[in-house]
């Protein structure tokens, strides 16, 4: 495991800003433009290699536009 962080601190840099979740327009439009390359590129072939990128900016898209009141969910241990 720390053989992997090590790996992602190397590239996190560069990488960081595709993978933060968006706390403004402008943040949130950049990575709206970038997943929208993404499903243009990747379309609905799931096999393709960036196709779990997709999903991810996906959610973090989908982060951005929920409403900020919405209450937290239970945690319960014997799920």
């Amino acid at each position: 495991m720390i053989t992997q962080l090590k790996k992602i601190a190397k590239v996190w840099p560069e990488i960081r800003k595709v993978f933060a979740v968006p706390h403004n327009d402008k943040e949130y439009n950049k990575l709206v433009h970038l997943l929208d390359d993404l499903v243009d590129e990747v379309g609905e072939d799931e096999s393709h290699p960036l196709a779990s990128l997709m999903e991810t900016l996906g959610n973090l898209v989908t982060l951005f536009l929920l409403p900020d009141d919405i209450p937290a969910v239970p945690c319960h241990q014997n799920w």
